[in-house]
């Protein structure tokens, strides 16, 4: 965003479905840490109360947990940090409540085998467009695929140097992503195309999972000269 102002994300409420996974925790954490209200979904309410309990003792009273279908309601701003398995499934019953949502797509539709991780086959070409095509009524950008929860969670790290790459066929919400992206502190949301170009995206991150498996790392992405 470097030929208009970026535009304010720091009051808008975070929901994040399946949020009681370890990139869900995570991404909950960092952005109950710089203020945001949170909100952490899950199938089972008590489970995602927990979860927020457990993360509120570090960040504060501004993150609850509720069940998924409330999470979709209540949330301005609703992350999908799903597994894959479960991503068509739970977006599907959830259409209604999202309507009229941005709803970001960080789903990776990976697989492993004894030759390690490799990116799945997914009809629609990403996560993010089954998303899309899952949820007329939503305007859906894909990001935070990229982002380890291991320095997320870790509170000993208080900055993540990495560039979150945000993809999407609507500006002002790819925009409103990347500010969101920018308030993990280090953090830097690059806009990176439309969704269609999402599918190599989810893939990249085998490739990361075994850089990140050779040599014990916690790999992310820079994105040079901008």
């Amino acid at each position: 965003m470097t030929d208009h102002e970026a535009p304010d994300a720091s009051r808008l409420v975070v929901g994040i479905l399946g949020g009681t996974g370890h990139q869900g925790r995570g991404l909950a954490r960092r952005f109950a840490l710089a203020g945001n209200q949170v909100i952490i979904g899950s199938r089972r309410a008590g489970r995602a109360q927990a979860a927020a309990a457990q993360i509120g003792r570090q960040t504060g009273p501004n993150v609850r947990g509720l069940a998924n279908r409330d999470t979709a309601r209540a949330a301005g701003v609703v992350i999908a940090a799903v597994p894959w398995q479960g991503h068509r499934d739970l977006l599907s019953g959830l259409a209604a409540e999202l309507a009229g949502k941005i709803v970001v797509d960080c789903v990776n539709p990976i697989g492993f085998d004894r030759r390690g991780a490799c990116p799945l086959p997914v009809a629609e070409g990403s996560a993010a467009q089954q998303a899309a095509a899952l949820l007329p009524g939503s305007t859906v950008v894909a990001a935070f695929h990229h982002v380890s929860a291991v320095p997320l969670l870790d509170p000993e790290v208080d900055s993540i140097d990495l560039d979150v790459l945000v993809l999407g066929d609507d500006r002002p919400a790819t925009d409103l992503v990347q500010a969101l992206a920018a308030r993990i502190p280090g953090v830097r949301g690059i806009y990176a195309g439309p969704l269609r170009n999402c599918g190599q995206i989810e893939a990249l991150t085998a490739n990361l999972v075994s850089i990140n498996r050779r040599y014990k790392a916690h790999a992310g992405l820079h994105i040079t000269d901008i």
